[in-house]
């Protein structure tokens, strides 16, 4: 290829609007443009590692015996109400009113659509098990796009879908794109770490996210400084301490706190450290009001208190609703005295004692409550965030966060879609069961993100050789050598015809220009050309990753890439 017939706008300085090293290199590279916040085009060499990635993918997953569709982007938004994830997604939701008065989505997923065709098309338990994927693009109305690609409003997937007759073949199906994904992140370069995750409203019970680590990244996994595990935050279990110290308990206590709602000022105002207080979450749910009571300096973790719990609908109490219930506006919620609410303890509370609560009155605190003299928690759960100061939950050593980017996501689905859609098969017992499904996210988009940002110098990107738009870049010292010239671009037209993509730097700038937007674009190999060296027989090769360069016998260089 010929620069000088290609559309790669290089630039010299940072974008403004860019945070993020992918973000400022593709813009830089000439990798993409923006259109509009969170919408992105792609540019020649960026859509070439697009498509690489695209490839790498669709190799790994016919090995994997899955078959390629391609589902609408436009969908009827009845099937999100069959569904029950309208409501759920809410404003994130792309829709649209048609001609015919009818309600449209722009596709954030594709769960319900391939349902709908599955539902149709099979029938039999002969038909099963059965892998569907597709890449695709999907739209969902960030509120807040940023980071280039890795958070913007159109995004390129891969989604794959299995249908299987029982969960023994799930996990069959399951293990197959789970080791797919292996093969795929490996081949594509990338350093990454498995999870065990949240489902989140994807649904099911079995989750693993598959993470690039990156310091950029907007995920935070947990990770044990001595042992293997590893997890992302939603899932972390905690380790408590057995055996904990407790005071002897105090006379209770009532004192005024005029205003002060918020731990931090709580703590402020009573000259307190955060742990020594108690929060009261106060939740509703399919089983009626719970108080959820976690120390003073940690986070309830709702995944974790709607799984302990086994509630299929959790959201948190409105302010009118917790009124009604303490008496006290919120802020000042307590356990003590309060009624008609489940009382639901995250194992940390154990070890409180002498510990300060809200009073259920306004502006009023308790100070030395103790349990269970002022009151009883019904159940004790694992219900917080795990913390930076926690220690492993298998080898009880530290742990550290990690940053990193999500690259994919599996889900163990189970029955969610196909019970509320009714896709079911005859199965050989002659009775009518519901298909059980699992589902396989990868983001396209990211996976080039997340190779930029863990491959990349002062100078610019440094690509994996599977993903680079071009192998070899070749330059021309002399812009008036003829002998030069027709040496480089002749050996472009030799690597092209035995498949190794070139970009000549055919453009008449200096060399120091061709030299920092070689390096910036980031081809795995520089092939520099000179007149001095071509009369020796030689040119120089340089390998992006590497500083020093070598000269190798002109007539040997083509064959460093057969």
């Amino acid at each position: 290829m010929r620069w000088h017939n290609l559309l790669i706008p290089t630039l010299k300085e940072d974008p403004a609007e860019a945070e993020i090293i992918s973000h400022k290199l593709m813009i830089r590279a000439g990798l993409i443009r923006k259109l509009s916040s969170g919408i992105y085009s792609y540019l020649p060499l960026g859509l070439k590692a697009l498509k690489k990635a695209q490839n790498i993918i669709r190799e790994e997953l016919d090995k994997a015996g899955a078959q390629e569709v391609l589902l609408p982007a436009l969908q009827p938004s009845e099937l999100w109400h069959d569904s029950g994830r309208y409501i759920e997604l809410g404003e994130d939701m792309l829709k649209f009113t048609d001609r015919h008065n009818k309600e449209m989505v722009l596709g954030p997923t594709h769960e319900e659509v391939v349902t709908e065709l599955v539902k149709n098309e099979v029938h039999s338990y002969k038909q099963l098990p059965l892998i569907l994927y597709q890449i695709q693009t999907k739209f969902r109305d960030e509120l807040r796009p940023r980071f280039g690609v890795l958070r913007s409003r159109e995004f390129i997937m891969k989604d794959a879908y299995s249908f299987d007759r029982d969960i023994e073949s799930l996990e069959l199906s399951y293990k197959k794109m789970y080791d797919a994904y292996k093969r795929i992140f490996d081949r594509c370069g990338l350093k990454y770490i498995i999870v065990e995750a949240d489902p989140g409203i994807m649904g099911g019970n079995i989750s693993h996210e598959f993470m690039a680590l990156a310091d950029s990244g907007e995920d935070v996994i947990a990770k044990c400084k001595s042992c293997s595990w590893v997890s992302s935050l939603d899932r972390a279990e905690c380790f408590e301490d057995e055996g904990i110290k407790t005071e002897k308990p105090l006379s209770l206590k009532e004192v005024d706190t005029p205003g002060v709602k918020t731990i931090e000022k709580l703590s402020s105002f009573l000259n307190a450290e955060p742990n020594r207080m108690l929060k009261t979450i106060i939740y509703e749910s399919d089983g009626g009001f719970i108080a959820a009571l976690v120390r003073g300096d940690l986070q309830i973790n709702e995944f974790k208190l709607a799984r302990g719990l086994a509630r299929h609908s959790l959201r948190l109490a409105t302010a009118k609703e917790i009124e009604d219930l303490t008496g006290a506006p919120l802020g000042f919620s307590g356990p003590v005295g309060l009624k008609n609410v489940e009382f639901v303890g995250d194992s940390s509370v154990r070890g409180l004692s002498n510990f300060i609560c809200g009073a259920n009155k306004a502006d009023k605190h308790l100070l030395n409550v103790n349990m269970p003299r002022d009151f009883k928690v019904d159940k004790f759960l694992d219900i917080r965030f795990i913390a930076e100061d926690d220690r492993c939950p298998d080898c009880k050593s530290g742990i550290e966060f990690k940053h990193s980017i999500e690259l994919g996501h599996v889900f163990k689905l189970g029955t969610k879609y196909s019970e509320k859609l009714s896709a079911v098969y005859l199965d050989a017992d002659g009775k009518i069961k519901p298909i059980i499904m699992g589902c396989y996210g990868i983001g396209v988009n990211r996976i080039i993100a997340a190779m930029i940002e863990q491959n990349n110098d002062k100078d610019g990107i440094i690509w994996t050789k599977e993903l680079s738009p071009v192998s070899v870049s070749i330059i021309v010292i002399g812009p008036k050598d003829d002998l030069s010239l027709k040496f480089a671009s002749e050996l472009d037209d030799k690597l092209e015809s035995i498949g190794v993509s070139s970009l000549f730097d055919d453009r008449p700038v200096s060399a120091g220009i061709k030299f920092k937007d070689a390096d910036l674009i980031g081809a795995p190999v520089r092939i520099t050309v000179s007149e001095d060296n071509l009369k020796k027989g030689k040119v120089e090769v340089k390998e992006r990753k590497e500083k020093a360069s070598r000269l190798v016998p002109k007539d040997e260089l083509i064959s460093l890439f057969s």
